[in-house]
């Protein structure tokens, strides 16, 4: 693949394609389009990419191109559970000592090309997964990621906001449990009171009711939220408001919780883009995803990361069984 590209499904189903050289920018233009992008723990500045060119696609169009059928082998590693294991004993230890209640972190699984291009096969993969799956990525000849994540970080249009709350994983077989599980209900209401607390003082706020999404082999808690806003706020803003939620950060949310955190995911071997926001601003109209569901890759090395909520209630075994189950649901994407 030749030059640098970028993408983002939009919740309309249409795919906004940018291609580079990229030019980086503190704010975006007034019209035109600029991927937001940036690292999971920075402050967000000059975080916007201005493409050299861009197509708005439907998502047929987007995948009739670049969905190909290719061979490919990849080398999979077995990750070694016991750094997660005593990042975990720490995480427990300051949720003892009440320093936390929750922090997510993650394990990353590497692999190695010994077959195909990745940038075609991963794009392939990505590019044919649907609603409710948002495809995204970023390739350039420095380093590449890209997903098809289901989490929706906000979308915005004017004065109308919309989120989710995205938390609690369980295999899809376990479904009748996991709507009565006392731990993940725990883990997803942390989520979804910490985003309607940070929203509900900027207008007017609607919260749907808790809901199961199903995702193939997994399944996960719903929970949308709308917002009226009072007075117009830049994407820059509201991100800061709203990055990292408790679903991929710590909670409460204060500079030494997000320090402890960035220190277990550098540990554990985490991209930095990882559960970072990943959005598209086109003619005043803002959408951001949440950067998980994803493989990073640097020439034929390739990187899968996967993060698990622990509060109180984890025990190490379940979330060791979690972050499988996750790496899992992206390589069934190369299939």
């Amino acid at each position: 693949m030749n030059g640098s590209i970028a993408w983002l499904a939009r919740t309309d189903g249409s795919v906004i394609l940018g291609h580079g050289p990229f030019t980086t920018a503190e704010q975006p233009p007034e019209s035109g389009v600029a991927f937001y992008k940036r690292h999971f723990s920075d402050g967000g500045v000059s975080s916007w990419q201005v493409p050299s060119s861009y197509e708005c696609l439907s998502g047929e169009e987007f995948q009739n191109r670049f969905i190909k059928k290719t061979s490919f082998e990849i080398d999979w590693e077995r990750p070694d559970a016991m750094p997660f294991s005593l990042v975990f004993q720490e995480i427990m230890s300051c949720i003892g000592q009440g320093s936390i209640e929750k922090t997510v972190p993650v394990v990353t699984e590497l692999g190695t090309f010994t077959e195909g291009d990745p940038s075609q096969v991963i794009m392939a993969a990505m590019a044919s997964q649907n609603a409710p799956l948002h495809s995204y990525g970023w390739i350039s000849s420095e380093s590449s990621f890209a997903g098809a994540t289901p989490e929706l970080l906000l979308s915005m249009k004017g004065l109308h906001l919309e989120t989710m709350a995205l938390a609690g994983t369980a295999r899809q077989e376990d479904e009748a449990v996991f709507e009565v599980d006392e731990k993940e209900i725990r883990e997803h209401e942390y989520v979804a009171q910490t985003l309607v607390a940070k929203l509900l003082e900027l207008g007017v706020l609607k919260r749907r009711n808790r809901e199961v999404l199903r995702l193939g082999s997994i399944v996960h808690f719903l929970t949308g939220i709308t917002l009226d806003l009072e007075d117009y706020q830049k994407p820059q803003s509201l991100l800061r408001r709203l990055h990292p939620t408790p679903a991929l950060g710590p909670l409460p949310r204060t500079d030494q919780t997000m320090s402890m955190l960035s220190e277990w995911r550098e540990r554990l071997g985490c991209p930095v883009e990882f559960g970072a926001p990943f959005g598209v601003w086109e003619d005043g109209k803002f959408e951001a995803v949440v950067a998980i569901r994803g493989i990073w890759w640097k020439g034929n090395r390739i990187f899968l990361p996967a993060g698990c909520g622990i509060i109180e209630a984890s025990r190490l075994v379940n979330e060791w069984r979690e972050l499988r189950l996750k790496r899992q649901s992206v390589k069934r994407f190369l299939e």
